[in-house]
């Protein structure tokens, strides 16, 4: 590794093997400086934490060093998305540029994978017309694939019922006693990653592997010299879901599901047993309907004790659950199906039990409702600083922690110490992207505060004439779904002539497909739209963000760890609730300029930028476009730049 210094930056140069052998592909500063630093790290092997703005090309310079060091690698990203994109276009790409033959692999949760055995047992269910005919174009394909992939099969929703038929889980899969377990794609993607250079996962199978060692259970990953965690801001937060206890309903039904099937194939002998996982069934069911209608969809686990009926519905469950783990006690020794669904069942009543009686100040309990019947109780730790550092000392490697969004005012103390992390190198490369001149940052002078009743109405008012002046070309990114329902209402009312499209009316990805495709669209969105979403060219260039993305106090976690914070002596907003804004703020103002072509307005509509000291902490994370409060500029930008677009464009030299 002596030269792998020279190697990156003869690679990265204007006539190296990237520009030669990549089409499009033009040599960046910034790419090569973070490139460098990467090589550095791995030379050095110490921990590297950097931002790297949009535009930096910061997965070639990751892969670049990682790929020459001839070590082995892990890679692991946010989402599975993402993870697909690295395996089967980036890697490939830098691989055949260095005309290595390395043996690359891709691992995902073993929900991804299609289950051949519970494929089999599902033909035995009783499943609706629409199932059926998804279950058959499933056992088609299970005939030709090879990695078992369930996102190789397209045409079937991501959550349709019939996945769960078809996939495993921790508590449901048999393992080597399977009777299709040398043909399992979950043990053959396992093996793979074990032998593979370079490994490629997400953030969920990296908390699983965690998970694993911490309790001293195994492991899931194979050891590695070099560790790049790509998309790192979402990493705390996954891993604090991860580590976390569940129970919900759909585990229940799961459960029983699997135990009718186990029984009838191993028992068979005992009457009761239909009649005590029945009992069970009848006791989920009334718990939702043992709330008030009033109460919140969300909150926390605590205030179910307020609702009248909740405490005698929670001792059936509670009963019911325990009766059947006692039953399926005297059942065994029948069979090891048996066995498993008594274990499954042990965990769901201590998950139930560590929840309800949970009384740990570094924890939070809090519920969930869906619909008429689903629920789900879960705990959550407020911090996961302490597991994560057992892992990260126990695996001596180079560790890259990457992102466009991990710093707060060039700061990047806030992602470390969730991490738990002190002995670390920081770097930071600003967008390539000519902000100042293609960006224009717009904050209205007239708004009123965001805690008014109307303030939703405020913001459509002041966003109608930008959307004329943008001809629509334009994501409306809101902090609640219940303003982004209200500002639709107003929209369609305002009958304007452009597409109007809302989430929740039709898929993530098909919003996003016909947003591309009209041209001239204005895309209503709150949650994933905020980030993950590379919109290139014309079709973008506008984005209105309602409010500072301040969490909800209300929000049973974040309550929880306002508390525990103001417990421990430190101030909450300036230790988590800013920061966290911060980032979140990054993340949909980067939704704007995404190649060196675009151009766009960002408008902000939170009078707090400006009233309020923190405000320029908002303002200093963003990047340094040119900024105004007055409408007619807005106007102006436009005509600019919609003029030298054409202009450009007529050249035939639209690079200009």
């Amino acid at each position: 590794m002596s030269d792998l210094l020279a190697q990156v930056e003869a690679a990265l140069a204007a006539d190296g093997l990237l520009a030669t052998t990549i089409d499009n592909f033009s040599p960046r500063q910034a790419q090569q400086q973070m490139s460098l630093a990467i090589a550095d790290s791995l030379l050095n092997k110490h921990t590297l934490v950097c931002e790297a703005g949009t535009g930096t090309g910061k997965t070639f310079a990751y892969l670049l060093p990682a790929l020459l060091a001839n070590e082995k690698v892990i890679i692991s990203t946010a989402t599975k998305t993402l993870q697909d994109q690295l395996f089967q276009k980036d890697l490939p790409l830098i691989r055949r540029a260095l005309k290595q033959d390395l043996h690359i692999a891709l691992l995902k949760g073993r929900g991804n994978y299609l289950c051949r055995y519970r494929m089999e047992m599902a033909e035995f269910e009783k499943l609706n017309k629409r199932n059926q005919a998804w279950l058959q174009q499933i056992q088609r394909w299970s005939k030709r694939t090879k990695a078992g992939d369930i996102s190789e099969l397209e045409g079937i929703p991501e959550k349709a019922p019939v996945w769960a038929q078809v996939t495993s889980t921790t508590d449901n899969c048999r393992g080597a006693e399977c009777p299709e377990y040398e043909s399992c794609h979950v043990f053959k993607s396992r093996k793979q990653a074990h032998s593979a250079d370079v490994l490629v996962i997400n953030h969920y199978v990296l908390c699983a592997d965690m998970l694993l060692r911490g309790a001293e259970s195994g492991e899931l990953l194979p050891s590695t010299e070099i560790m790049i965690i790509d998309e790192a801001h979402q990493l705390p937060e996954i891993a604090s879901q991860f580590l976390g206890l569940r129970f919900s309903s759909s585990a229940i039904l799961g459960l029983l599901q699997d135990a009718q099937v186990a029984y009838d194939k191993e028992a068979g002998d005992t009457p009761d047993f239909s009649k005590y996982c029945r009992r069970l069934e009848l006791a989920m069911d009334k718990i939702v309907p043992s709330l008030g209608k009033g109460i919140a969809e969300r909150g926390a686990y605590p205030d179910l004790y307020e609702q009248k009926g909740f405490e005698k519905a929670f001792d059936k469950l509670e009963k019911a659950l325990g009766d059947l783990l006692s039953l399926l006690h005297e059942l065994g020794g029948r069979g090891k199906l048996l066995e498993q669904i008594e274990q499954r069942c042990a965990d769901l009543n201590d998950s139930l039990k560590r929840i309800d009686n949970n009384e740990a100040t570094n924890q939070v309990a809090w519920y969930q409702l869906f619909g008429r019947r689903g629920f789900s109780f879960t705990l959550t730790p407020l911090n996961i600083d302490q597991a994560f550092q057992s892992y990260y000392q126990a695996l001596p490697r180079t560790w890259v922690f990457a992102s466009a969004t991990l710093s707060v005012n060039n700061d990047f103390s806030h992602f470390c110490q969730q991490l738990g992390l002190s002995d670390y190198r920081s770097a930071t490369w600003e967008s390539p992207f000519d902000f100042k001149h293609s960006a224009l940052l717009y904050v209205p002078e007239t708004l009123g505060q965001p805690n008014s009743p109307d303030y939703t109405d405020t913001v459509v008012d002041a966003a109608l004439p930008v959307l004329e002046t943008s001809q629509g070309r334009a994501f409306m990114l809101f902090t609640s779904h219940k303003a982004l329902q209200h500002a639709a209402k107003r929209l369609k009312k305002a009958k304007l002539p452009y597409p109007l499209l809302v989430q929740g009316d039709m898929p993530r990805g098909h919003l996003l497909a016909e947003f591309r495709k009209l041209g001239n669209a204005i895309l209503l969105g709150t949650g994933s739209f905020w980030e993950g979403v590379d919109v290139r060219g014309q079709a973008l260039s506008c984005v209105i963000i309602d409010k500072l993305p301040f969490a909800s106090p209300l929000d049973p976690i974040l309550a929880a760890r306002i508390r525990y914070l103001r417990e421990s002596g430190e101030n909450p907003f300036s230790r988590y609730q800013l920061p966290q804004a911060v980032i979140s703020l990054k993340q949909g103002a980067g939704r704007l300029i995404r190649d060196e072509k675009d151009y766009g307005l960002l408008m902000l509509c939170d009078p707090r930028l400006i009233d309020k000291p923190y405000g320029q902490t908002f303002l200093n994370s963003l990047p340094p476009m040119s900024k105004t409060r007055y409408q007619d500029t807005v106007a102006r930008f436009f005509t600019y730049r919609t003029q030298l677009h054409e202009d450009m464009c007529a050249e035939g030299d639209i690079n200009k």
